[in-house]
């Protein structure tokens, strides 16, 4: 799923699980692959026996686990069932691993399958690391949220705004959440669709605020007139961009991954620009506030930048991609646990921002 300031990170992600792996279209897995399904996925063995004729297994790879299932198909445990695993999937799991293992025990590097690093799941969870960071983030923004309610006034214009965008991130991260639990076409599209409502929102959001078109009131002044007019329209854009983008891919018949990354990467790089402009020292193109000259500048303009700049710095667990420590932590989980105090961050400047005295055209 994906913080919004770093859309360079959903589309090398997009990248990766895009396409199939070397490892899953080696000839030794794909015969592993098709044992453990005659074997294991079907009524009995005599029957699968029977249907498949004489083919030769002989240079199948048999793993342990596998073995124990050839007389019979046990029930899946409970966490599997729960997490919808099918025995297919289960094939797939068990042959990955125990090809996998023999590679660790030859020396040789480790394989990805269907654009993942093979992981130990746990309790049904594909990538155990990933849905815990997912849910840290997740619950970041559930304070996030809270503190926006008791840190901003009700009477503020961006309030409904910023409120609004800690819900949307809590969503994205749920989806997030569950796509590192189960990867389906269904939970990939859930999770991409969550992730690009959160940079096209951050995107509308930035350009309410930075470009005054929130309606003012006698307590926070704003610019009225032809500014409701460029509100409306701005909002129209955001609506019908963010219906476009996921009716294309939701309808498409294949998902067109360079697309959805060229999307998000390009309404994210705007963001970027766009708060940068507003945290640069000197006076900006843009007033900082409706009620105030360009050349004011709040002592927390630089948090801004700080945070677009240390968020790009987590950029490089996701660009030195590695394999998974004990098959457990991967450079995506470590990102993940790296944007969870970012967003922190992030709401401490929103209210830090929400506070100043320049809202009311009152210089500190």
């Amino acid at each position: 799923m994906r913080f919004y300031f770093l859309p360079l990170v959903i589309a090398i992600t997009c990248i990766t699980t895009a396409c199939a792996s070397s490892g899953d279209r080696s000839v030794v897995f794909q015969r592993c692959l098709d044992k453990c399904t005659r074997q294991s996925c079907t009524a009995t063995t005599a029957n699968a026996n029977a249907n498949n004729g004489s083919r030769d297994r002989s240079s199948s790879v048999t793993p342990p686990a596998m073995r124990a299932q050839q007389q019979e198909q046990p029930m899946m445990p409970l966490a599997l069932r729960l997490t919808r695993w099918t025995c297919a999937d289960n094939c797939k799991y068990t042959c990955m691993h125990a090809l996998t293992d023999l590679a660790e025990e030859s020396g040789v590097r480790m394989e990805q399958y269907y654009g993942k690093w093979p992981f130990w799941r746990y309790a049904g969870m594909q990538e155990p690391a990933s849905v815990a960071f997912s849910v840290a983030n997740l619950l970041m923004h559930v304070l996030g949220a809270d503190w926006l309610r008791r840190g901003v006034h009700p009477a503020h214009p961006m309030r409904p705004f910023y409120r609004t965008w800690a819900y949307v991130s809590i969503n994205a991260w749920v989806w997030s959440a569950v796509f590192h639990t189960r990867d389906t076409p269904l939970t990939e599209k859930l999770d991409y669709f969550s992730a690009a409502l959160v940079i096209l929102y951050a995107l509308y959001m930035t350009g309410v605020r930075l470009f005054h078109l929130y309606p003012g009131t006698p307590a926070f002044p704003g610019r009225s007139g032809r500014r409701r007019a460029f509100f409306h329209s701005w909002r129209a854009i955001a609506a019908v961009a963010y219906v476009a983008h996921i009716s294309y891919l939701g309808m498409a018949q294949r998902f067109d991954y360079t697309y959805n990354v060229m999307f998000n990467l390009i309404l994210g790089l705007i963001h970027h620009v766009l708060w940068l402009q507003f945290a640069l020292p000197g006076s900006s193109p843009l007033a900082r506030y409706a009620a105030m000259p360009g050349s004011y500048r709040p002592a927390h303009a630089g948090t801004a930048a700080m945070t677009v700049a240390l968020t790009t710095a987590a950029t490089a667990f996701e660009l030195f991609d590695f394999p998974p420590w004990a098959r457990v932590l991967d450079a995506h989980a470590l990102w993940h646990l790296a944007t969870a105090p970012l967003a922190v961050l992030w709401y401490d400047f929103l209210i830090t921002d929400a506070q100043d005295a320049g809202w009311r055209g009152q210089r500190q």
